[in-house]
């Protein structure tokens, strides 16, 4: 089964070893954001806030355990972290380990086995990131929190459930009776179908205004969609 809204940023400095990662990683569903040295892999930490970060020890302006550390102890998060790495000697795995990663591949692997030990990793670790992710739009459904690129988006009770069920069912024609149903309790049914549409309308200009990129689609005479 395919991984949905799973975010994960690449810090490798081997442009053919971090687009193969990439290659496998986005066959199976996730969404992969990458980087060359540790700088870029800092900004791109804090404009996506990834679920999953892969590492290489040796990198450019900063080192992966430096990164690792960042990540742990400035930015307080504890995604699921692998190293990967042609240092192999004990001492060294201590290291990365202590640094805060959760586990370790040697240079050369499998990208299938990586992709392997990232599903495993994060099955320990996926309940610390229940949030949904598109193309720099993060939804945090546990702190009611949208983001773009690290900017936040304001929006209203309704708004967020709204753009909530939109993005769980990206891709998915979604009708105005679905979202009814689906938001709106017994007490609260005389809301109309056209109510939904002042909604969407409202949130469809917020996400505009903000990210400049049209993510909620109408299907004529089906309803809703959002940008898969």
């Amino acid at each position: 089964m395919k991984v949905q809204n799973k975010t994960i940023l690449i810090v490798e400095d081997d442009v053919k070893i971090r687009k193969l990662i990439k290659l496998f990683l986005e066959k199976e569903g996730y969404e992969v954001f990458e980087a060359e040295d540790g700088e870029a892999g800092k900004r791109l930490f804090k404009e996506h806030d990834p679920c999953f970060a892969i590492l290489d020890l040796m990198l450019p302006k900063t080192q992966g355990e430096e990164l690792c550390r960042w990540i742990r102890e400035e930015e307080k998060s504890d995604i699921g972290i692998i190293f990967v790495t042609a240092k192999t000697t004990e001492d060294e795995r201590i290291l990365g380990l202590k640094a805060g990663a959760d586990d370790y591949v040697t240079k050369p692997f499998s990208p299938s086995e990586l992709v392997t030990r990232v599903d495993t990793v994060l099955r320990r670790t996926g309940t610390r990131c229940q949030k949904l992710s598109k193309k720099g739009l993060t939804l945090k459904p546990r702190k009611g929190e949208v983001t773009y690129k690290g900017d936040t988006l304001e929006l209203t009770s309704f708004e967020f459930r709204i753009l909530e069920y939109l993005m769980i069912h990206a891709g998915q024609v979604i009708s105005r009776e679905q979202i009814l149903d689906a938001l709106y309790d017994m007490n609260q049914k005389i809301v109309s179908e056209r109510t939904i549409d002042v909604h969407i309308r409202h949130l469809r200009k917020k996400l505009q205004a903000i990210t400049h990129q049209t993510f909620i689609h109408t299907v004529r005479g089906m309803g809703y969609k959002f940008d898969a």
